[in-house]
């Protein structure tokens, strides 16, 4: 019988093929699988940096405000993380990023049936859109400090929480009508900083300010904070988060350059705001004040929030700087108006997540990822225009919202508490409990 050798090599061929084949889908599957699993522990990772950020707002919240309210601060951004996490999981997630119309999603609640918005698993994509929404909440305690009940503040975070921010959210981040439009906001300027500054902004303006700021004449006292090291180490630990805040933001370790350049605009624009904040303040008042200073360096992180993916190093120091100047400038117009915000939390968060946002029409590249060249690289005001129509709609939203959120609150459980409790702190009317027992002397019969 002869052998037909043609047919055996074609018969060889093909079982060799077949078998390389074999291997190459598998090891593409592997390969599949093996980037998936980065990507997830790079969420997570950076899922828990700005987790930790909420002891750096505590820290700094704590420090910038008097000994008789510390707990009752720390409680606060203790229990917004808890009330956040709630709030998300059962209402939140589901507006934000479900599927619904071009103002909010329908589906998804208590993650049944969710998606995740990323190449990740939704788990980890909540837990990293949770921590945001707690940062969120968590800006407001500090301009509504030493005044507030806290009964009051759990109902707010709640709400804010589970519904005012995820709409917004839904706008830009979860394929809104603002995300249509062409509006650009990496991680969260005015998603996250914007939302909780103007909250914070209408809440104290509700509020009233504390007993002692404001003198008959229209003049100002100052409330020292009783802590400036606790604060101190409050700005280090939130710049470290910002670290997962913004690099984070990019979802994937795939675009190794991408995460360089947020990473780096990050860092300089917080260096920056620090400086400027500190010799406008030393210029304004002849004293360079390490409040400002610190406060500087936030600005210029929640300032370069929003840009930070779309712009060169330069504009990040530029970004930064302006941050520094806004903070001190918008700290004297508070005053003048009258409006107690104890941690400066409106300039830095409120007009800064302003001020970072509109800076993506200016510095923004198209060639960086964004949708229109900005301003300052001959994109007109194409990219400018939208981002000023995304703020202000933002900016129109949370004032109604939650200064209506307030006004009920206010006509229901009361949202300030009463003035001898104020004099003597909310950490023993609230908590009935003091930060730093053992100072006070009592009489023995």
């Amino acid at each position: 019988m002869l052998v037909n050798f043609n047919r055996l090599k074609s018969i060889l061929s093909l079982f060799l093929g077949f078998f390389a084949c074999s291997n190459l889908v598998f090891a593409q599957s592997d390969v599949s699988v093996l980037t998936v699993g980065v990507d997830t522990l790079w969420v997570l990772l950076a899922a828990f940096l700005v987790f930790f950020m909420q002891a750096g707002f505590g820290m700094v919240e704590a420090g910038f405000i008097r000994a008789k309210n510390t707990c009752n601060i720390l409680t606060k951004n203790f229990l917004d993380f808890c009330m956040a996490s709630l709030g998300f999981f059962i209402f939140g997630y589901a507006i934000m990023f479900g599927s619904g119309n071009a103002f909010s999603g329908f589906s998804g609640w208590f993650l049944k049936g969710a998606e995740s918005g990323a190449d990740v698993p939704l788990f980890a994509f909540w837990l990293f859109q949770a921590a945001f929404c707690g940062a969120a909440a968590t800006i407001v305690a500090g301009g509504m400090a030493e005044r507030m009940k806290f009964q009051a503040y759990l109902i707010y975070s709640f709400i804010i929480s589970a519904i005012i921010y995820p709409l917004v959210g839904h706008w830009i981040w979860g394929g809104g009508w603002l995300a249509n439009l062409g509006f650009a906001d990496f991680a969260g300027s005015t998603v996250v900083h914007s939302v909780g500054g103007f909250a914070a902004l209408i809440g104290t303006i509700i509020l009233k300010p504390r007993i002692g700021k404001y003198n008959p004449d229209g003049s100002s006292n100052i409330i020292a904070g009783h802590n400036i090291p606790l604060a101190s180490l409050g700005v280090f630990i939130l710049w470290f988060g910002w670290f997962g805040f913004n690099p984070g933001s990019t979802l994937s370790v795939g675009n190794g350059q991408l995460i360089a350049r947020v990473a780096i605009n990050t860092n300089l624009a917080a260096a920056m705001g620090g400086i400027a904040a500190m010799f406008m303040v030393w210029k304004m008042f002849g004293k360079p004040d390490l409040s400002m200073a610190m406060n500087g360096a936030l600005a210029g992180l929640v300032a370069i929030t929003a840009p930070c993916a779309f712009v060169e190093p330069w504009a990040a120091i530029v970004i930064g700087g302006v941050g520094g100047v806004i903070v001190v400038l918008g700290v004297v117009l508070l005053d003048r108006f009258r409006i107690d915000d104890p941690v400066g939390a409106v300039p830095v968060h409120g007009l800064n997540g302003v001020w970072g946002t509109l800076a993506v029409g200016l510095f923004g590249q198209k060639a960086l990822g964004l949708a229109n060249d900005g301003l300052f690289y001959g994109g007109g005001f194409a990219q400018l225009g939208i981002q000023v129509v995304g703020v202000a709609s933002v900016v129109f939203f949370v004032l109604i919202a939650m200064g209506t959120v307030f006004k009920l609150i206010h006509v229901t459980v009361g949202l300030r508490v009463s003035r001898d409790e104020e004099l003597k702190g909310l950490d023993i009317g609230e908590h009935g409990m003091e930060s730093y027992a053992g100072f006070q002397v009592f009489a023995t019969q």
